[in-house]
């Protein structure tokens, strides 16, 4: 998926790709100007990837909804976000009839217009930019499956050794030592945009994230 990459910044207008990770922070391209700036990991980043819209019966991802979206409008731009509320609604409904009309608001499908048309004007709202990478994972898995295993060589017979018993500043050192450098940082949390009904995995300021 071509979108997986795609954020918003809080306090910062449009929507940004991370392109690489620095020891600080990251190096971000503005999707429309394809401008490069770089951000401290104070920053508050969402990632889209990570973004729902309520139903009544369930939180359908957002870049479920934009397809939704560009198949009605046949990939092309949509209404403008700030057309009438009447309007708006309207959208809402033909981009997700189930929508929860109590907890999305407004101001949420303004927001949701305005991100499809960035990404749109961008040409990020394509057929190809909806289709999941693990369709390709798949493939190569079964390819894998149906190899015949081989096998393993006989191993030559060696010498017994005899045991010497590690003293337990020995046993230490040997666990410091393969320890990996990198510590893990749980990133799920939940929390609500300001201003939206979506729901949001916030990523973590210390959190190292794939941007290869």
């Amino acid at each position: 998926m071509l979108l997986e990459k795609i954020i918003s910044i809080s306090g910062k207008p449009g929507l940004y790709k991370l392109v690489s990770q620095l020891k600080n922070g990251f190096i971000i391209e503005e999707v429309t100007t394809k401008k490069k700036v770089s951000i401290g990991n104070s920053s508050q980043v969402s990632l889209l990837d990570n973004i729902a819209m309520f139903t009544f019966d369930k939180e359908v991802p957002l870049f479920e909804v934009f397809e939704n979206i560009a198949k009605n409008y046949d990939y092309k731009e949509t209404i403008n976000h700030k057309s009438s509320e009447a309007e708006l609604a309207e959208f809402m409904v033909a981009s997700l009839p189930n929508y929860d009309t109590e907890r999305v608001y407004n101001s949420d499908i303004k927001k949701l217009a305005q991100w499809y048309n960035i990404l749109h004007k961008a040409g990020y709202i394509t057929p190809e930019s909806f289709v999941k990478a693990e369709a390709e994972t798949t493939e190569g898995e079964a390819a894998v499956e149906k190899e015949a295993p081989k096998k393993a060589a006989p191993k030559a017979d060696k010498p017994a050794t005899p045991k010497v018993k590690a003293s337990t500043g020995a046993k230490a050192a040997t666990k410091s030592d393969s320890a990996s450098p990198f510590t893990r940082i749980p990133t799920s949390a939940t929390t609500r945009l300001p201003l939206l009904s979506f729901r949001i995995r916030v990523w973590h300021p210390n959190t190292r994230i794939d941007v290869s």
